[in-house]
């Protein structure tokens, strides 16, 4: 007899549990081969750390949806990931990458803890958004303990507080007048950028490196130039004001072209990257007061978008885009 208590999931409830399945499932694999490679004991348990509570969040999801009698998702198994290959990225590049899922897995549980009704499904999604907090602490901590995470600029501190005298603050295109000099918000949101891409481009490189399929790899080294291209358009902005963009010695790709991943994961990891880059430069562009930063943002966001684009109908060609759930076509079920 059903529980007349019961309250189901919602359509955001089922649809945010069903992303996350793929994303812990994808960040398991990923994590199996960076912790056969890993020699330092303290990154070795931050990453053995963030493996557990993965699997731990895959199987609340499962138990979750087989009590709702809905299909558990494939996500991403042991077979996308091949042991005993030579590891793919060098030093450090396992602290940047869970550094960068970390700061995604912060926006998307809080916002869908705010997307959830049930009980028991926000305190879920709180869960994970504390733990993605707590790993971004440990992975920064670390990473600036070994002095190669490059802090954002330094400025002057205000000595009073000032407000915009005329419309000019606003210009970015102007023939006859200079542009005036960033402000420390349109810098962090072009540091963050810069930052994230570079630990994307180091992954595309290695996944063109080991990418089995020639179209797949041919997509991937477009996804290099893609970030080199933002990589110089982003830090001519800072270069103007006299401000050397971000760069590491660390986290590069090595010089292995044997996959320890599975072209299906290597395409998903991508995919998310570029949505999650979409994002952010529609954040960059709706909080800069400077005309051209916008505008050039959303130039990026367009090259962005048609990568993503093309990567779908790669996924979709190789059967490797899982169908989230549907919801009810009316439509049909209603044609005679």
């Amino acid at each position: 007899m059903a529980d007349s208590n019961h309250i189901p999931l919602t359509a955001s409830e089922l649809g945010n549990l069903w992303m996350t399945y793929q994303d812990k499932t994808m960040l398991m694999r990923v994590l199996e081969h960076l912790l056969e490679h890993v020699e330092e004991k303290e990154i070795q348990q931050l990453l053995q750390s963030s493996h557990d509570f993965s699997k731990q969040a895959v199987e609340t999801i499962s138990t979750i949806f087989k009590e709702e009698g809905a299909v558990v998702p494939i996500g991403f198994t042991e077979k996308d990931v091949y042991k005993n290959k030579p590891k793919l990225f060098d030093y450090l590049y396992d602290l940047f990458f869970l550094q960068m899922i970390n700061k995604i897995g912060i926006s998307l549980f809080a916002l869908y803890s705010t997307m959830s009704f049930r009980q028991d499904i926000r305190d879920f999604f709180k869960l994970l958004t504390d733990n993605s907090q707590e790993e971004l602490e440990r992975a920064t901590k670390v990473l600036l303990e070994k002095g190669v995470l490059v802090r954002a600029p330094y400025v002057s501190m205000p000595k009073e507080v000032t407000f915009v005298q005329d419309n000019d603050y606003l210009s970015g295109y102007n023939i006859l007048n200079k542009t005036r000099a960033l402000n420390t918000i349109e810098v962090s949101l072009i540091h963050h950028a810069i930052e994230t891409n570079l630990v994307g481009l180091q992954l595309m490189i290695g996944f063109a490196q080991v990418a089995k399929d020639k179209q797949v790899k041919e997509y991937f080294v477009k996804g290099m130039q893609l970030s080199m291209k933002i990589e110089t358009t982003l830090g001519e902005f800072l270069r103007e004001d006299f401000i050397e963009p971000p760069a590491t010695p660390a986290g590069k790709a090595t010089n292995s072209t044997v996959a320890p991943f599975s072209d299906k994961l290597m395409m998903y990891i991508t995919n998310l990257l570029s949505t999650f880059g979409l994002g952010s430069n529609a954040l960059g562009g709706a909080f800069s007061l400077r005309s051209d930063l916008p505008m050039t943002m959303a130039r990026i966001a367009l090259d962005i978008y048609a990568f993503a684009k093309k990567g779908g109908e790669i996924m979709i060609k190789n059967g490797w885009m899982e169908e989230p759930p549907q919801i009810e076509d009316r439509r049909k079920l209603t044609s005679t």
